[in-house]
């Protein structure tokens, strides 16, 4: 990638048409508008005990309201101890307090008590879990006739066009067929079981720009290439049940009580704060602590914007499944971690959602006492860019990976496809880059030990520029934002 006589990005591919993807789509409405701030229709203040049902009565007061006349519920300065969770259920709706600081004359602290329901979520921002994005429009499903849609594409052929108009909200499928996990090698392992047909379609979520005849523009790119002779794609518009948008938290502190050993207990909340069948949603100004897995979530969510949180001191064994502070977990796409900070974590900030996680951006993420690597986690998450990322004084031998996994966990495999790690500080660590059939992974003007060399044996992935100053641009999502924005 360079910039060309007039001062725009021009992308260069390999042979095989790998290219780095344009990530500038990441968060709240694609980035090009800013987080709202939304006004103030009702304040509350702790009562004794359990307040529960008092926060959730204040909220459902809110979200009974009109959708014009939603807003913020403001949590004044205080501890609201919760046995519960809190569910933020109604579009248009702030779960809001003073401050995320440790003053409770000052600031609003959720101090999460107890494990009823066991590993429950402290805050649930959105819809119900549905499965992904499954409802599909009746009459509306039409095949991909492109033979090859390249990556970082947004425009492709289609048998047949049908109802489709500029602004639809469709999803695209690319089947997991034998022919392309054969073309994958199966997800890249020799022991564990191999990555079955029908397991890992790579779905995305996106809206309809234009219909010219057969031609379908799109908003937001592929991050995987759509060969249809390994794999016919389709696509259909979605129904959006269940879908929740514009809903926030912001400016508070989530503190999950335990009882013991900070590497041993698990017996209290397991995530504080997730975000759940959303669509321009956000979490900004958020401290948690001494939660299981995360900090924040994401679960079947799009254009969201994490933005200045603190996921830090997790309470758990040390071991798979646990402190991953910074999730997007399956079917997150278009997410963007802007200035966030994670402390001790095993993954501090992740994709954890397989073949239908893709489009997110971890933007000058910090990872302090890293206990395992910042990376795509398991069975071909694509589109991840760390821009900007560092690590302080880590505790394990690579901390950044974009890479095989082998037989870990479910035999992750290939854990990333078609990622990008740009400027970033590993430390004393390394960070792992590798090619994936197919594919490609890159790392470009990063610190550190910068290696092809990982766990299992692979072909090494693009390194470019590696422990050289004056990379240019210094952040590749802003230099692509700037860049798609320009008339």
């Amino acid at each position: 990638m360079r910039y060309d006589r007039w001062g725009r990005l021009a992308y260069e591919q390999d042979a095989e048409g790998n290219r780095i993807p344009d990530f500038s789509h990441a968060g709240y409405r694609n980035g090009e508008r800013p987080i709202p701030h939304v006004p103030v229709v009702k304040t509350i203040r702790p009562v004794e005990g359990d307040n529960t049902a008092h926060i959730q009565a204040a909220l459902d007061e809110v979200a009974a309201l009109p959708r014009e006349r939603r807003g913020a519920l403001l949590l004044l300065p205080g501890v609201y101890p919760v046995a519960g969770t809190l569910y933020v259920r109604a579009g248009g709706t702030v779960l809001r307090g003073t401050g995320d600081g440790e003053d409770p004359a000052s600031n609003t602290i959720i101090k999460a008590t107890g494990n009823t329901p066991k590993d429950r979520d402290v805050i649930v921002a959105g819809g119900s879990a549905g499965g992904g994005w499954t409802g599909e429009v009746p009459g509306t499903r039409t095949e991909i006739t492109t033979d090859l849609v390249q990556v970082g594409s947004r425009e492709f052929e289609v048998a047949s066009p049908g109802s489709l108009r500029p602004g639809d909200n469709i999803v695209i499928t690319h089947p997991c067929t034998e022919e392309w996990l054969k073309a994958i090698d199966y997800g890249g392992h020799d022991v564990g079981p191999a990555w079955q047909v029908g397991e890992h379609p790579i779905i995305y979520n996106r809206y309809v720009r234009e219909v010219s005849g057969n031609i379908v523009k799109i908003d937001v790119p592929v991050f995987n290439h759509l060969n249809r002779a390994l794999s016919p794609s389709f696509l259909y518009k979605w129904d959006r049940a269940g879908l929740v948008t514009q809903v926030g938290v912001e400016r508070l502190r989530v503190d999950v009580e335990y009882h013991g050993d900070p590497e041993q207990d698990e017996d209290h909340a397991y995530n504080a704060i997730v975000l759940l069948r959303t669509e321009d949603s956000w979490v900004r100004d958020c401290t948690m602590l001494h939660f299981t897995q995360a900090g924040v979530a994401t679960q079947e969510t799009t254009r969201a914007t994490v933005e200045n949180c603190r996921a830090v001191d997790p309470v758990s064994i040390v071991t798979g499944g646990r402190r991953y502070n910074f999730n997007a977990y399956v079917y997150s796409q278009q997410v963007l971690f802007r200035d966030c900070y994670a402390y001790k974590a095993r993954h501090a900030f992740v994709s954890n959602g397989h073949s239908t996680v893709s489009g997110v951006v971890f933007l000058r993420g910090t990872s302090e006492y890293a206990l395992n690597s910042s990376e795509g986690h398991r069975r071909w998450s694509q589109g991840l860019l760390f821009d900007g990322h560092k690590d302080i004084d880590p505790h394990y031998d690579y901390t950044l990976g974009l890479y095989n996994r082998g037989r870990y966990g479910t035999s992750h495999g290939w854990s990333a496809a078609h990622s990008v790690a740009w400027n970033c500080d590993v430390s004393t660590s390394r960070l792992i880059v590798q090619k994936p059939p197919t594919a490609q992974n890159y790392a470009i003007g990063c610190r550190g030990t910068i290696t092809g060399d990982g766990p299992f044996q692979q072909p090494a992935g693009y390194i470019e520029g590696a422990n050289q100053p004056g990379l240019v641009p210094p952040s590749l999502y802003q230099a692509q934002f700037l860049d798609r924005l320009r008339p």
